[in-house]
């Protein structure tokens, strides 16, 4: 029988072995009893079975509150697989099995999902991004290179006819793609429709003038019958960017834009810390990558390297490598997306973010980079192309940079910050 197995990070005052038992039993045919109904029959068709426990330490303290108590703490790597009859190929039943009460045994000090093996049955069910890389350009009229980006700021305030003007401003500037902040989605002192319209506005002149067509990603974050409508606008106006605030909506919110949508998904990921900060407890950004690309994302936010958040560089590389990786090893279609790099990224960060993934299939959002340009926001996004062109060259940015030209006056301006890619992202 078709099994999916997943891995945790889990420490315990009982011992691993029987942790683990409890664990599985938990999430699949047992309860803190034994059960007449619970025959042995049933267990071989139904339970979930431990398949690896690998001892990685202890300790003398727990790392979480812990209800139970012992003289000493192990922690280790436990895989355990489920039947795939016992939830079938539903996203959100195998999230609750994956991920549920099992967070909150008495008899786990720490316990974090880090990895999830996924069968071909369930790969295939499931729609995956509708467009990925390769559509994200054909919605841009073909362009080579990354895709430079920004963010509207300040995150709240303006009103439809201030986004639009600072739009205007952007594309005059060169930017290849917008996002509204995930704030700023249909409130009444900038209504959806309103925004959008004016957007558009911008967008679709320039376009008709130059023939250079700017993604704007609008945030359409809301209830699903309004996401549907706001789906709607956006193809009377022309829009090909939605933007969903993945924690906030679900996975079902998730599919059923997918279902709906003829555009690109743009995922933002805000609220993930919540499940992740921790590594005593949460879910690996790299586990739950998969769910959110089943579910039809073409963009996901990654975070960036030498961040103003918490994700250290390896963190960052994992995340952006894990996106542009197949969803199950063991089927077609791999269902990439593409990662969206940001947060305090400037000139300095191109090159490393392109040689982590070794192609230029990544969105690098950049609000400062770009806006706090000596030279203004054209300024500023011509410093970051030709960041691009060097990081594809090979050639040093102090190297690359013709002397008083943007890309020379960014390197002055912008301090060169530290990071530490690991070895299996260089």
């Amino acid at each position: 029988m078709t099994r999916i197995s997943a891995t945790y990070d889990i420490e315990t005052p009982c011992g691993l072995t029987h942790a683990a038992a409890v664990l599985a039993g938990e999430q699949s045919t047992g309860t803190f009893v034994r059960l007449a109904a619970e025959t042995d029959a049933l267990r071989d068709r139904s339970a979930a079975r431990v398949e690896q426990i690998v001892p990685t330490g202890t300790s003398a303290t727990p790392s979480l509150p812990c209800r139970k108590t012992g003289g000493k703490y192990e922690r280790g790597l436990v895989t355990v697989s489920w039947p795939i009859g016992t939830f079938g190929l539903s996203l959100p039943t195998l999230l609750s099995t994956l991920a549920g009460n099992l967070f909150e045994l008495a008899e786990l000090s720490a316990i974090r999902l880090i990895d999830i093996d996924l069968p071909a049955d369930f790969a295939h069910h499931h729609p995956g991004p509708q467009f990925g890389a390769a559509g994200t350009r054909q919605f841009m009229g073909g362009h080579d290179g990354p895709v430079i980006g920004t963010i509207i700021k300040p995150s709240v305030g303006l009103n439809p006819a201030e986004t639009a003007a600072l739009v205007k401003t952007l594309i005059e500037a060169g930017i290849d793609f917008i996002k509204d902040d995930e704030l700023q989605a249909n409130g009444p002192d900038c209504p959806f429709d309103d925004r959008l319209v004016a957007v558009m506005q911008v967008i679709n002149a320039h376009a008709d003038k130059t023939g250079k067509r700017v993604l704007y990603a609008v945030n359409i974050t809301d209830e699903i019958d309004q996401m549907w409508r706001n789906l709607d606008t956006m193809q009377t106006l022309g829009a090909t960017c939605a933007m969903v605030c993945m924690h906030s909506v679900g996975l079902l919110g998730l599919r059923a834009v997918r279902n709906r949508s003829n555009v690109l998904i743009h995922g933002h990921r805000a609220g993930w810390g919540l499940l992740s900060r921790s590594p005593d407890i949460g879910i690996r950004f790299s586990v739950m990558q998969k769910l959110w690309r089943l579910a039809g994302a073409d963009h996901l936010h990654v975070n960036g390297l030498a961040n103003k958040f918490t994700e250290n560089d390896a963190i960052v590389a994992e995340a952006a490598l894990s996106v542009q990786s197949p969803v199950s090893r063991h089927a077609s279609p791999p269902h990439i997306a593409m990662p969206v790099y940001s947060s305090a990224q400037t000139i300095w960060q191109i090159d490393p973010a392109r040689s982590v993934l070794g192609n230029d299939d990544f969105i690098f959002c950049a609000g400062g980079g770009i806006m706090s340009h000596p030279g203004g926001p054209a300024d500023g996004v011509s410093s970051l192309r030709d960041a691009a062109a060097a990081a594809r060259q090979g050639v040093a940015l102090e190297d690359f940079a013709k002397p008083g030209s943007p890309l020379h006056r960014a390197i002055d301006y912008f301090k060169k910050p530290i990071i530490d890619l690991p070895s299996f992202a260089t």
